[in-house]
């Protein structure tokens, strides 16, 4: 999956991840990269794994592989979903992906239908910060996923259900939570979200070179 580089020299990789990657990219950190599968993109490398270094943040342990591409934590939370791994999500019957939803011109992650036909509205966060045993989202303010939360309540007062899932690509996490003093605005629209009915899951991901897998949930600390 991942491409072995010259240690000499050096490329600029393409990377979809959008926060700030605090807490695991670090200058001279080893890098996993995939190559391009569109011969035509102008950025023949993607960024797919980062290994933290000692010292490098507090409260986090050098060696640590952790999976920074966010587009794989959908796919990843599907194969979850199909696995039956999140019990408040089991028994689905249909999943599609990229639904519009709202009224914010939103598209959720993953729609999932029952046998009876009811509807749960599914959205992914890819959370790669860790500190002290704690996974934490976001990394860097988001606008974008204080929005996601708005909607998520709406669906449930509109009567459906709806749910969030924290995809943790790294296996130093032991809970799950906002991260109050990056983005304060989120942790408080998380909580309400919650008490509204939003369902609050994470699932844990096994990293390594060869392969990212789910490998169970995580508790969550609101």
């Amino acid at each position: 999956m991942y491409a072995d580089l010259p240690e000499v020299g050096s490329v600029v990789a393409h990377t979809n991840n959008t926060g700030s990657m605090r807490g695991c990219l670090a200058p001279s950190a080893p890098v996993w990269l995939s190559p391009a599968r569109n011969p035509d993109r102008k950025l023949r490398w993607t960024l797919e794994l980062v290994q933290t270094v000692d010292g490098a943040f507090p409260g986090v342990a050098g060696g640590v592989l952790v999976g920074v591409n966010t587009a794989l934590a959908n796919r990843l939370v599907e194969e979850a979903l199909t696995c039956g791994m999140v019990p408040e999500l089991a028994g689905l019957e249909e999943l599609r992906r990229e639904v519009k939803y709202g009224s914010r011109g939103s598209r959720v992650d993953i729609l999932l239908t029952s046998a009876d036909g009811a509807r749960t509205w599914v959205e992914v966060k890819n959370a790669s910060l860790v500190e002290d045993g704690h996974a934490r989202f976001p990394d860097s303010p988001t606008e974008r996923g204080r929005k996601h939360l708005s909607e998520l309540t709406d669906r449930v007062k509109d009567g459906e259900k709806a749910a969030l899932i924290f995809c943790v690509q790294r296996g130093d996490a032991t809970t799950v939570g906002p991260a109050d003093d990056i983005d304060p605005e989120y942790g408080r629209l998380l909580r309400e979200a919650a008490k509204a009915g939003v369902i609050v899951a994470a699932v844990e991901m096994d990293v390594r070179v060869e392969g990212i897998v789910p490998r169970g949930t995580l508790p969550v600390r609101l």
